[in-house]
């Protein structure tokens, strides 16, 4: 052979001729080698195309890299108070207090009223929107995208105008309706939020540049994504407050023992893994966390449903202009008298029990914060592992980013939504009063005749005649 070497001995073989050429065949796995690495040099100067992809486009692709792993920021006075326990303790700790730090905040801002609550919500919202778009722009951060970080905060405003603009005018009518300039941005409103849209879309259109097409589009998904999953949810979290601080008070706490819970029973008893996408999570935390919450859930729902600061929805009050919380308990948070089964009867000794419905509902919030919530949780670890992060951020030690505090948090959002609109939510007479109120007088005198009518011919209104 051209490329044999010297030295080496031939062995027979009945029947054929069989050279085996030892130190060519290590000559041959040794030059296979280095061109295998030639070519995957090359692949990495020029990686090959994908159909209807422009070089710089795969250059993109090929050369986006993983993010570096999150720093500790844990204050450096508790590195130092915990400086002897193991990594172990030591997060135990740090989770621990910040934990205990945090549902201090969330009982200031409670106690501050549901206004102060929506500003936290809109802050939140924004923080969470900031960690997963910047995510994004430092994958693809050398290629600097034309507009790209403006486009994507012009974005966040006209969804924010679109959804927070429907919503002061659906629970604060009388009030847009009284003021002229506000009347005239409600009444025009969803052709000035589709109007402000389009803007952000032409410009995205005219930023866009031959070399980057493909990443500028990935950059256009990922932002409109990211204001499906943050924005939307967070709009959902201001309808639950307004109908009502019980709404969004017991949800959020269900997370937040849940979340708890989860990690106590899985810190100290957790044996079975549970998902390969979240390793420290186990079976003992899961289903710990899920009997504490529902427990828990009762307990916390018996004490609020008591107030009315609690249980009333958010309502403008015109004659003291000024926003209330002051109502009549619906007939959800009056304590009833329900029956016992008899299975449970024979154990506890009792046949009837005092509690107010919402109770029962607060039972569907807790296995919905156990069960599904964590699932929120699970999905933000794939995303964090598909781009090879521990955290979305770094803005609370021991807990990572706001947007790791609040993964389950919009998914349990949208569920207490929906779970108020199908089961809870009826006819609001105070709405329809004051749309009644806003008509011109023809219009009101047309339903005042109408109504009347209605009520003669159901027997409920005596009409007097023209005679008497």
């Amino acid at each position: 052979m051209p490329w044999a070497k010297g030295g080496a001995k031939p062995l027979s073989h009945p029947g054929c001729d069989i050279y085996i050429y030892f130190k060519d065949f290590t000559y041959l796995r040794e030059s296979v080698h280095k061109l295998g690495e030639g070519q995957r040099e090359r692949e990495k100067r020029n990686p090959p195309k994908v159909d209807g992809e422009t070089a710089s486009d795969s250059e993109s692709r090929a050369e986006a890299a993983p993010l570096s792993a999150s720093t500790d920021d844990t204050p450096e006075v508790l590195n130092r108070a915990l400086s002897n326990l193991s990594s172990r303790w030591k997060n135990w700790w740090v989770r621990g207090i910040l934990t205990l730090a945090m549902i201090a905040f969330f009982f200031i801002i409670i106690y501050l009223g549901p206004m102060v609550l929506m500003i936290i919500v809109m802050c939140v919202q924004i923080k969470c929107f900031h960690e997963i778009i910047t995510i994004g722009y430092n994958v693809y951060h050398s290629y600097d995208l034309p507009w790209f970080r403006t486009l994507s905060w012009y974005f966040l405003l006209c969804v924010n105008y679109f959804f927070y603009g429907e919503t002061v005018t659906d629970y604060f009518f009388t009030l847009v309706q009284r003021e002229e300039p506000l009347r005239i941005l409600s009444k025009y409103h969803r052709f000035i939020s589709f109007t402000l849209y389009l803007i952000g879309f032409c410009m995205f259109v005219l930023s866009l540049v031959k070399k980057h097409y493909r990443l500028q589009f990935y950059m256009f998904g990922w932002t409109h994504v990211t204001l499906l999953i943050v924005v939307t949810q967070s709009h959902l979290v201001i309808h639950n407050l307004f109908e009502g601080m019980i709404w969004f008070i017991v949800p959020i706490s269900c997370v937040i023992c849940n979340d708890i819970m989860a990690y106590m029973f899985g810190f100290f008893f957790g044996r079975t893994p549970l998902i390969k996408l979240s390793p420290k999570k186990t079976w003992e935390g899961f289903i710990g966390g899920f009997f504490a919450t529902v427990v828990f859930g009762l307990l916390l729902s018996y004490v609020m449903s008591g107030y009315r600061c609690f249980v009333c929805p958010v309502e403008y009050n015109n004659d003291t202009n000024s926003f209330t919380v002051d109502c009549e308990p619906s007939d959800l948070f009056r304590l009833q008298e329900y029956n016992i089964p008899e299975v449970i009867q024979s154990v506890i000794g009792l046949t009837t029990v005092w509690m107010y419905p919402f109770q029962i509902h607060s039972i569907a919030l807790s296995t919905f914060a156990s069960l599904i919530g964590p699932f929120g949780g699970f999905f933000a670890s794939g995303f964090k592992r598909a781009f090879k992060i521990k955290d979305f951020a770094n803005t609370i030690p021991g807990h990572g980013g706001i947007m790791d505090r609040f993964d389950c948090q919009y998914l349990m959002a949208t569920f207490v939504n929906v779970y108020i609109a199908s089961f809870i939510r009826g006819p609001n007479p105070s709405k329809l009063i004051q749309q009644f109120l806003t008509l011109r007088p023809d219009q009101q005198l047309h339903i005042f005749n109408t109504l009347r009518s209605h009520l003669a011919d159901k027997g409920m209104l005596t009409v007097a005649t023209e005679d008497e």
